[in-house]
């Protein structure tokens, strides 16, 4: 019992950090399904990020964002959101982690495409707003092929189909069940 108790502490504890670094990358997460649009910028003021969210609330630009399957990332102060929901802290230092990106003053506008593929709109401290047309044209300008990027659906395993018969031959008689395992001695 001691043996099979150490083997399962030791198997939680190398699998632990393997399970946990796969679920906080949450760009990982919307790959194949949507096109993360990330705004880091140095404060929750910058006009860039102002810009996108106020036209964003506006419903023609809102419906060119669903149409094309965009999702906003915006993080401020090293403060992360996804579409006005706050991220955890970890989530968003993964966010970032992920995007792997260099030192810059400036705001810095990603666009990361279905299939992962990152494509930078702006990085710079000007000042100025980023016209939502320019993110469209973008989005719209993408390769077929990143265009056709879907995440595979889980086979479901496939019913075992029922042998038939041949020409002249006896239906087939299904197998005796296996006998239950015997339990182990300590």
């Amino acid at each position: 019992m001691l043996v099979r108790s150490l083997t399962l502490a030791t198997l939680f504890a190398c699998a632990g950090p393997v399970l946990a670094a796969d679920s906080d990358a949450p760009l990982a997460k919307e790959q194949g399904k949507a096109r993360p649009l990330v705004v880091i910028a140095p404060s929750s003021a910058d006009p860039t990020l102002r810009g996108l969210e106020a036209a964003i609330k506006d419903p023609a630009t809102e419906a060119g964002f669903k149409e094309r399957g965009l999702v906003l990332y915006s993080v401020a102060q090293m403060m992360g959101k996804r579409e006005d929901k706050n991220l955890e802290q970890q989530t968003t230092m993964a966010l970032i982690r992920e995007l792997k990106l260099g030192a810059s003053k400036g705001t810095k506008v990603i666009l990361v495409g279905k299939d992962g593929e990152r494509h930078v709109l702006k990085d710079d401290d000007s000042g100025e707003k980023l016209d939502p047309q320019v993110i469209f044209k973008a989005v719209d300008a993408l390769p077929a092929s990143e265009q056709a990027v879907t995440t595979p659906e889980p086979v479901a395993a496939a019913p075992a189909e029922p042998k038939t018969k041949a020409k002249d031959s006896k239906p087939v008689k299904p197998g005796k069940p296996a006998a239950p395992p015997k339990p182990l001695e300590d």
